[in-house]
């Protein structure tokens, strides 16, 4: 049903049937109409010019940089300045309600009372019984290398709509921030931050000085996140907030490496992986942005002096080299083996050459050796069926196990050398000839060049390729061998693949969990250890006695099992003693530079804020929590993670559910990325933000500057005029909205603005309808007091029958994660039923103070009373402030007795009751507003004023319906602006207009003395003129000779279909002209 009115109605038949719109019904003075603002026709404005009118005030609009209307554009709206309430005190709220809506003013002091007063805290600890109804959930914690974006903000809402639900249905409730230090992204901005304003490098400046520097940076962005969360409404326990660095947690990380590596679980090893040449360091999978190219392209690469055969000093990627290996005895002795390869700087590292075992083409050489043209080295030619594709490329592939995943495989299975070419810089290593030294893809070059001298190049070609960048530091990765430390998770993923089978853990949508057995059940040893300085540094300590010094290497792989893993130096002293043999004096401990993957400690996170692995009364009381609520991009990397650290480490499930929000892009489907300029700060829209604003911020960020010009024109294009202020609560209503289940959301922040002008038409709504119960006194009972009075209309009835019901829908959804569709059931309930409907109702009742209208009265003002409060309540979960504004303002207060609590976020969650809803009082109001809507199209029709009343005749021949509708005469009248309505009268004049209802229901109306129908004649025959020559028009363009056969067939459906809309819109105006020819007549004989 159409938020812009109650009536849903498609006549089938009217008359006449004009090509007119139908009206939305509302009457002018309806405070929540909010409609946008007309053009006044030369009536109005004579109307104006005598000051017989006023020009409806217009809302602020969200500029579409036409450019037009520069005058009106530059008029603003004064804003009062906000109450200033002293923080923690209530806000005194003794004043009259505002006539207008500012989120500012609304929202200000209520977050600083609700902390103040200790609501967002749960009951002690231990005074929580083990069987208590709980819910408990850790929030995501965001990275503190910035301020949150609205994907974070959809999380807010998300989880704190939840929370707030479940505490006021009576769960013992708590909701736990903190924030990430998310290694290397923190690391990577805290450099560039140092470069662009001191012009230094982290080891220029020293290790030590460096981390004092990235803790500033935690202490002003880590602050700025928890303002951030604060004005999003976030009702988390503050008492409890958490870093993952913080004492707590990082007890909790020494303790889980320890325990890891007790088990058996923990080691360190050799491997390749995915290395960043730029940042020095391995780094995760989630840490890899993949892009695909077609062909041949020039990419930049960072610390590279240039490719100086680009004018940009680009490198080339996305091709396949050729070139020949001279075979040592072979068939002849110029005989060469050509091979191909996409990173040619890699074959300085060549150890083996494969052929297939069947391909005919190389048989002679199984066995054989090629020559490395720039290195003494001699390289066997082996058979590999599982490697190489005899199909692609020459069918002989090039073996560099040292720097290529499928090529180390390759090296293990033959057991031949692995040679590193490459150093951690992105350097050719010392063993590559004249190439030592040379960036990788310089030596690329170099190797070409080289190549071509000897006569070994054979050539290149275009070829599509998948390249792997740093995330951070968009290098392009480099498959390196170094040694790290590993975590098996092979048993823990096992057992997290079978709580989602058997049910113990439930993932929302469900769709998501083939994702969660494909990630667990192919899972590689995870790779713990980084080359960074910021995080938590590595508990493991090499040990060697004074006597050995330099003789043993802590980079000697041979001396593995000097590395002692321990929960601090002590422990690891005591640990090296013993193995040793010898006095602690005589023992040197160096501690692992390296830290911890971020998702190690992210990993513990839901029981490591608890304070595992002390035996805590949190941890008693609150382990395991309730619920993980989520993006869907990080299921695999944080998700289960956690999954599988709490089951090792706890033996427990960290939570029961998991649910995943869709990915958060912008209107356009593109990823909200900082380099796009389509990152929007929360704050920017709950208070609103200049175009000015906007661009600044990208000036003082550590974007490229190229980067900078090209955001800076996005920023224009989408938001011309800036953002204007929406407020928290229209943020995170609007943000519910598209919490639709599935993969991706394009998030368009002018439909979230939009919801701005819900707040508006809420408040102004609720406004208007103080003053209806200004005078009324509740009770604490009203609900049953009402039901039991015998004095309720059909209309309250309804009201509370619609109540009941859209608060158990609304509790379903919610419990069912379904938050789109209890946001737009709150949406509906509130503009279409008790807004549009019931409160354009009971005006004329309210109104009417009689005597004789006593009981009438009451029961209106006592049944608004409830669907105000009851209705406040329902939507408070998802728009916190304006609804504890509202309800405290509610007549009544603090006057209910010991069952009304300080604020509405106590107060229970409205649970509906089955024996309040009435199906009868239901199908009645539904058959009333059809009848009313058809009153309505017929009014438009023939353009009836609204001072002007008019009479109706109601045929229904069903006998519940002619019973509904003659008991809700005076409401059909009210919203029908009708004088009179009789249902099945014996007669009905000549002179009406007539809608058909549906095929039980026809409705007409007295057009007696109404219309002029002379003047409505001349109308349509105008328009008649100016319609019929476009048919004409159309009509000879068809019968012109050759348009069957030079149009298309495209251009023919489109003529054809315009020509039938325009055909329609003639018959339309003619059948109309002859019906008020018709009616004319009739009056004309009745006169």
């Amino acid at each position: 049903m159409s938020s812009e009115s109650p009536i849903d109605v498609k006549p089938e038949t009217a008359a006449p049937a004009v090509d007119v719109p139908m009206t939305d019904g509302k009457d002018a003075e309806t405070p929540a109409g909010d409609e946008p603002p007309k053009k006044l026709s030369k009536k109005a404005l004579k109307k104006l010019a005598k000051n017989k009118g006023k020009p409806k005030k217009e809302k602020p609009k969200w500029g579409d940089g036409s450019g037009k209307k520069k005058k009106e554009a530059k008029k603003k709206v004064v804003v009062p300045p906000p109450p200033q309430t002293p923080y923690g005190e209530k806000k005194d709220l003794s004043k009259p309600i505002q006539e207008a809506y500012y989120p500012s003013h609304v929202e200000e002091g209520w977050q600083n009372w609700w902390e103040k007063c200790g609501f967002y805290k749960p009951p002690d600890p231990t005074t929580v019984a083990p069987d208590a109804k709980k819910f408990t959930m850790v929030i995501p914690p965001p990275n503190v290398t910035g301020s949150l974006h609205l994907g974070h903000a959809l999380t807010a809402a998300v989880e704190d709509t939840l929370t707030r639900w479940h505490r006021m249905r009576g769960d013992v409730t708590l909701y736990v921030p903190g924030t990430d230090h998310a290694g290397i992204a923190t690391q990577s901005v805290v450099e560039k931050m140092l470069m662009k304003e001191s012009g230094i490098t982290r080891h220029e400046l020293g290790r030590e000085k460096f981390i004092e520097k990235v803790w500033e940076w935690k202490e002003e962005y880590g602050g700025k996140i928890t303002h951030q969360l604060r004005s999003l409404g976030s009702s988390v326990d503050w008492s409890r907030e958490r870093f993952t660095m913080d004492d707590m947690c990082s007890e909790a990380v020494v303790e889980a490496f320890n325990q890891f590596h007790e088990k058996g679980l923990l080691y360190r090893q050799r491997r390749m992986g995915n290395w960043s040449c730029a940042l020095k360091s391995a780094i995760s999978d989630i840490e890899v942005d993949y892009i695909e190219l077609e062909g041949r392209t020039f990419l930049n690469v960072p610390n590279h002096k240039g490719n100086p055969k680009d004018p940009k000093g680009r490198y080339e990627f996305g091709t396949l080299t050729e070139f020949a290996y001279p075979v040592l005895d072979g068939n002849s002795p110029d005989e060469k083996l050509v091979v191909a390869t996409t990173r040619l700087e890699t074959m300085l590292g060549d150890t083996a050459v494969a052929v297939h075992p069947e391909d005919p083409r190389y048989k002679h050489l199984h066995g054989k050796f090629v020559l490395h043209p720039f290195i003494d080295r001699k390289i066997p030619i082996i058979c590999d069926a599982e490697l190489v594709d005899m199909e692609f490329g020459t069918g002989a592939v090039k073996i560099t196990p040292a720097h290529d995943p499928n090529d180390y495989k390759c090296g293990i299975r033959h057991k031949l050398e692995f040679i590193s070419v490459i150093n951690e810089a992105g350097a050719m290593a010392d063993n590559c000839a004249e190439f030592s030294k040379m960036m990788r893809y310089d030596a690329r070059i170099a190797v070409e060049e080289a190549l071509k001298e000897k006569g070994l190049y054979v050539g290149k070609k275009p070829n599509k390729m998948r390249l792997g960048l740093c995330s951070r530091s968009k290098d392009v990765l480099e498959p390196m061998i170094t040694p790290q430390w590993y975590v098996n998770c092979s048993g823990m993923a096992k057992r997290s693949v079978d709580a989602v089978r058997n049910g113990d853990l439930k993932i929302i949508p469900s769709e998501h969990e083939k994702t969660w057995y494909y990630w667990l059940e192919n899972i590689q040893d995870w790779c713990v250890s980084r080359q960074l300085w910021w995080g938590h540094q590595i508990p493991a300590w090499f040990a060697i006695t004074k006597a050995e010094g330099d003789s043993i290497s802590k980079f000697d792989m041979a001396n593995n099992d000097r590395w002692i893993v321990a929960r601090n130096e002590e422990d690891a002293m005591k640990k090296a003693v013993e193995k040793l043999g010898t006095n602690a004096s005589e023992i040197i401990l160096e501690r692992d530079e390296d830290v911890l993957d971020t998702w190690f400690s992210s990993g513990l996170f839901p029981f490591s804020v608890m304070g595992w692995p002390n035996k805590t009364a949190d941890l008693k009381a609150f382990y395991p929590t309730s619920l993980l609520e989520t993006g869907l991009d990080i299921l695999f990397f944080w998700v289960a993670r956690m999954v599988m650290m709490g089951l090792q480490l706890t033996d427990t499930l960290p939570f029961h559910t998991v649910y995943l929000h869709a990915m958060v892009r912008d209107k356009d489907g593109r990823k909200m990325s900082k380099s796009l300029g389509n990152v929007i700060d929360p704050l920017e829209v709950i208070n609103g933000c200049t175009l000015e604003s906007l661009l600044s911020k990208l000036d003082k960020g550590n974007l490229d500057p190229k980067e900078v010009i090209k955001a800076k024109k996005d920023q224009e294009a989408d938001f011309p005029d800036g953002i204007p202020e929406c407020g928290s609560d229209a943020l995170r209503f609007g943000l519910l909205a598209y919490t639709v289940q599935g993969r991706d959301v394009n998030l368009d922040i002018k439909r979230v603005v939009g919801y701005r002008q819900f707040c508006n038409k809420l408040w102004n709504a609720t406004r208007f309808a103080l003053q209806f119960v200004s005078d009324f006194k509740p009770t604490c009972t009203l609900l049953e007091d009402i039901m039991s009075s015998g004095k309720c209309a059909v209309r309250d009835k309804y009201m509370i029958s619609r109540l009941t019901k859209t608060s158990a829908t609304v509790n379903d959804l919610l419990e069912n994660y379904k938050f789109g569709d209890a946001q737009a059931t709150m949406y509906a309930f509130w503009m279409d039923e008790l807004c549009a409907v019931y409160l354009e109702l009971i005006k004329p009742v309210v109104y009417d103070e009689s005597k004789e209208n006593e009981d009438a009265r009451w029961a209106a003002q006592a049944t608004l009373w409830v669907a105000l409060e009851t209705g406040l309540r329902m939507l408070h979960p998802m728009m916190p402030y304006v609804t504890e504004e509202l309800w405290q303002r509610l007549p009544g207060r603090g006057t209910l007795g010991d069952a009304e609590e300080r604020s509405i976020m106590l107060m229970p969650y409205p649970e509906g009751n089955c024996s309040y809803e009435n199906h009868d009082a239901e199908a009645s109001m539904e058959l009333t507003n059809k009848i009313i809507g058809a009153c309505r199209s017929l009014r438009q029709s023939y353009n009836i004023a609204n001072k002007n009343l008019t009479n109706f005749f109601v045929k229904i021949t069903s006998t519940a319906g002619e019973t509904y509708a003659k008991a809700q005469t005076s409401d059909i009248c009210t919203l029908g602006k009708g004088k009179s309505v009789l249902i099945n009268p014996d007669s009905i004049p000549q002179s009406v207009g007539i809608v058909v209802v549906d095929d039980e229901t026809s409705v007409y109306m007295d057009l007696a003395g109404m219309v002029d129908f002379d003047a409505e004649i001349a109308k349509l025959k105008k328009s008649l003129l100016k319609t019929q020559p476009a048919v004409d028009s159309i009509l000879n363009k068809m019968n012109a000779d050759g348009y069957e056969k030079n149009a298309t067939p495209e251009f023919r459906a489109q003529t054809e279909e315009k020509l039938a809309s325009l055909q329609k819109k003639v018959d339309d105006i003619q059948s109309a002209i002859e019906n008020f020819e018709k009616l004319a007549i009739m009056e004309k004989e009745q006169k």
